[in-house]
């Protein structure tokens, strides 16, 4: 079984957590000013590296807490976790949207 490094609780069982997709992914300053192309876009297209990604993680049958952790896509390992808000200390290689 899979231990995922919850930053709150420690390591648990991967059947306690569910991937809330892609991190570090900001809403528009003003979305009434952004028109329908660029709000699909905003809510839909996501990167989907092949490598090291940063994600979004909540321990539903733990902490209930959500935190951000770096996965590598290809075996999926986990090489990082950190709280939300702040920063991974490694870089992935996907780009991240502001």
């Amino acid at each position: 079984m899979l231990l995922i490094a919850c930053p709150h609780c420690g390591k648990r069982p991967e059947t306690e957590f569910r991937c809330g997709g892609q991190a570090h992914i900001a809403r528009p300053t003003d979305p009434m000013t952004v028109d329908d192309g660029a709000w699909s876009e905003h809510l839909f297209v996501r990167a989907n590296p092949k490598g090291v990604h940063a994600e979004r993680w909540c321990h539903v049958h733990g902490c209930g807490r959500w935190f951000n952790a770096l996965r590598d896509t290809i075996s999926d390992r986990f090489i990082e976790t950190y709280p939300m808000g702040a920063k991974p200390t490694q870089s992935t290689q996907s780009e991240t949207r502001a």
